[in-house]
């Protein structure tokens, strides 16, 4: 049922309130609503008061939106207050304790009644202040809590940003790894392909003209040369004291105002010309003594260390190149005199021309087992021949040169040329069991229109007639002298007339690798059938070359080459 209550006085609050909270409490709302409904209903009810007038409260159990009983509380503005646009006050607390409806409407004006209203309100006060220790107690809980999570927080951060920081270590580590690979990789190529570069060629000049243009750029600036070997007064006055020390020490010498601390390297004191700019002086090292030294600038302020570590390396592969370059070029020239020193002059009869050319391979020593010869016999003949023994260096020069001392020998008792070349294979059987050769003997005679010869293994002799016409000998020959074989090697004969030419070679001037022999004997009868009718008796040395120039234009010699030439010129 509706309450209602005049307000004009602070006594008419005082009791309106007491009575509201009475209410409140009859049907079933909780302390602490009760609490916040007084404390609300106070502070309004102050306020109305102090505005003045007359004001009316009203308070009805409604039923709420949600189907549960509540106290709707109105607090009217008097007619005065409200014509001022003071508007209504209202609120509503929820019940939704059971309740008992009340038979009074208000507190009596007796001070057991007061007392009783003033300790229910303590008592709900008591009710909050209990609700709001333990809502403290909870702060205090989430509080505790919370800090805990933040200190949780806290060392998670730490422990990520230090798993961040070793992250990025670790990713810097590797980038210095993998550059510091890289490096090391081009490092290694580098002296790789230049090792390959110094090492081809067999002439110290073409190593030493090599070397500037490997290392500058991109590891050094300047690069001076100095050669014991062309020293002079003036050219030790003007050398830098570093490269007097790397010469005189036979270690490499670092020039520069800081410690270089290369290994292997002895730092040096800096010129006072250029006391800023590094240097690195490197001895060129030998089995015996220095060759030189070797003077560097850096390509711009200084050297890595590890790049002049690798020029140093660089420096002693060259200077190995430059001594095996320098005992080749002297061992070739010795062997080059021996090979000349065997091949004696050719006779000069009066109806036989001879000319012969010999070149040795273009690789390795020039010393091999390719030989001519070419002699008179008693009986007023000349023999011909070119061999090949199997093999190079000195032991094949060595062979050759007792093989054709024996054939000379031979051919004093006279002869035909296969019985002659069937006794020198006996002969080298008997003295190199393990070692052959190939050989092709003509003989011409003043008196005999025809030329007997016999070959063994050898490559077929080529004749160009008068007429021009050429003609390749390839009649049967007999193998291999020194094979574990037992033979007789015939003769053969064909009729020459005077303005013939025979041209006996070994296998290095027509035999090819990809193209086999075949091809190269018919290049040589095309050549050789080239030349006019009185070329080859005018200058038969001039038409040998003629005849090696093309046929040798194509490619290196990776075998020695001999040729001679026979030219019939008439009979006595």
């Amino acid at each position: 049922m509706m309450r209602t209550w005049q307000i004009s006085s602070v006594t008419d609050a005082a009791r309106a309130r007491i009575a509201t909270a009475r209410l409140a409490a009859a049907y079933g709302a909780p302390p602490l609503e009760r609490t916040r409904l007084s404390a609300a209903l106070s502070a309004h009810l102050l306020k109305c008061l102090t505005k003045g007038g007359t004001w009316r409260l009203t308070l009805h159990p409604v039923t709420g939106e949600d189907g549960a009983d509540a106290l709707e509380v109105l607090v009217t503005p008097s007619r005065e207050t409200s014509a001022a646009g003071e508007l209504p006050w209202r609120t509503t607390v929820a019940c939704p304790e059971p309740g008992h409806s009340p038979e009074t409407d208000g507190p009596a004006d007796d001070p057991a009644t007061l007392a009783e209203a003033l300790l229910g309100a303590d008592e709900d006060t008591a009710v909050v202040l209990s609700r709001l220790r333990e809502q403290e107690d909870l702060v205090d809980f989430h509080r505790e809590e919370l800090q805990q999570t933040n200190q949780g927080v806290v060392a998670l951060h730490a422990e990520l940003d230090a798993a961040d920081r070793a992250q990025r270590e670790a990713f810097a580590a590797e980038r210095k790894a993998r550059t510091e690979a890289e490096n090391a990789r081009r490092r290694l190529t580098f002296l790789a392909d230049a090792s390959s570069v110094l090492t081809t060629p067999l002439n110290h000049h073409e190593i030493l003209r090599r070397i500037p243009d490997l290392m500058k750029p991109p590891f050094a600036g300047d690069v001076d040369l100095w050669l014991f070997e062309d020293d002079d007064d003036a050219r030790r006055a003007d050398a830098h004291p570093a490269a007097v020390a790397a010469a005189r020490t036979g270690r490499p010498q670092y020039v520069a105002d800081h410690p270089g601390r290369l290994p292997g390297v002895d730092d040096h004191a800096p010129s006072p010309e250029h006391p800023a700019r590094p240097l690195l002086c490197i001895p060129l090292p030998t089995r015996r003594e220095p060759l030189g030294v070797l003077t560097l600038s850096p390509p711009g302020e200084r050297w890595d260390p590890d790049d002049a570590v690798m020029l140093v390396e660089l420096t002693r592969r060259a200077s190995i190149a430059i001594d095996n370059a320098r005992r080749y070029e002297h061992n070739r020239d010795i062997a080059e005199t021996l090979q000349r020193a065997l091949l004696t002059e050719l006779p000069t009869p009066e109806f036989l021309g001879l000319a012969a050319r010999y070149l040795p391979a273009t690789h390795g020593l020039n010393i091999g087992g390719d030989w001519y010869d070419a002699f008179r016999q008693p009986d007023g003949g000349v023999i011909a021949v070119v061999g090949d023994v199997t093999g190079h260096g000195l032991r094949a020069a060595v062979m050759m040169s007792q093989l054709r001392t024996a054939l000379r020998a031979y051919a004093v008792d006279g002869g035909s040329p296969g019985r002659l070349l069937t006794r020198l294979h006996t002969f080298l059987h008997n003295l190199q069991p393990d070692l052959y050769a190939t050989a092709v003997i003509a003989r011409f005679h003043p008196d005999d229109p025809t030329m007997t010869w016999a070959a063994a293994g050898h490559p077929p002799p080529v004749l160009r007639g008068p007429d021009g016409r050429v003609r390749i000998l390839d009649a049967k020959p007999g193998a291999m002298l020194g094979i574990p074989l037992k033979q007789d090697i015939a003769d053969h004969t064909v009729r020459v007339a005077p303005g013939s030419t025979l041209a006996l070679y070994t296998d290095g001037l027509v035999e090819r690798r990809a193209r086999g022999i075949d091809p190269g004997i018919e290049r040589l009868a095309a050549a050789l059938g080239s030349f006019g009718p009185a070329e080859l008796g005018i200058d038969l040395g001039g038409a040998a070359d003629g005849i090696l120039d093309p046929l040798l234009s194509d490619s290196e010699r990776d075998d020695d080459v001999c040729l001679l030439l026979c030219h019939l010129r008439g009979r006595g």
